[in-house]
């Protein structure tokens, strides 16, 4: 009779020991369909970047045995939330120039940072590129277009975001902003009579953003 009550105590231990397993999942999955719920409704919509000035200071291009470019740019970009209840956490932002997909500048670090609902950030990083090699079909393509009058370059944004809905932060995003710059190139002497063509922003730009 002994060995019989500990069978049926150990039986009965297991039986709790199930009822509160399968509450704890019940509890997981009910939060899980909160929070999932909660996402849908909002629907984040991903933040709007914009290029709003491109002042290139120096674009120097050198060839020889290996195509060089030499750069000082500065760029205003700025950013907006779009959402009415939903904030972005920005942990890392870095903003480099690229022509024709390679890049020419190193990036810079923008500060992190958080936007609250339909908050704007703005940002007017420098970007330097020193005596970076081009392929002879990149330089070639670049030396075309300054003598045609105009450069498409492009301002990039790498990072790293989070939303926010109330209390509940949720994982890392990566976020892709790409801001076409349209310069018209002037060759003709500036006013100071120096040797460098002038090089003027045409308008502000929207970016096409991936999140």
């Amino acid at each position: 009779m002994a060995k019989d009550c500990g069978i049926h105590g150990k039986h009965k231990r297991h039986k709790q020991f199930l009822r509160m397993l399968a509450a704890f999942l019940s509890l997981v999955v009910v939060l899980l369909l909160a929070v999932l719920i909660v996402w849908l409704v909002l629907r984040p919509t991903k933040p709007m970047f914009y290029l709003q000035d491109f002042s290139l200071l120096q674009f120097n291009l050198t060839h020889g045995d290996a195509a060089l470019l030499t750069t000082v740019l500065q760029v205003t970009l700025s950013s907006r939330n779009p959402n009415g209840r939903i904030g972005i956490y920005y942990d890392r932002l870095d903003v480099y120039a690229a022509y024709k997909g390679q890049q020419f500048t190193a990036a810079s670090f923008l500060p992190p940072g958080y936007l609250g609902h339909n908050d704007v950030a703005i940002w007017s990083p420098y970007l330097y590129g020193t005596a970076v090699p081009l392929a002879p079909y990149l330089a070639d393509a670049l030396s075309q277009d300054e003598s045609a009058g105009y450069l498409l370059l492009y301002v990039r944004v790498d990072g790293r975001l989070r939303w926010k809905v109330g209390t509940w932060i949720s994982g890392h995003y990566r976020l892709q902003a790409n801001c076409p710059a349209f310069l018209i190139v002037d060759s003709g002497k500036s006013q100071s009579d120096a040797p460098a063509p002038i090089v003027r922003f045409q308008h502000n730009t929207a970016c096409s953003v991936v999140v």
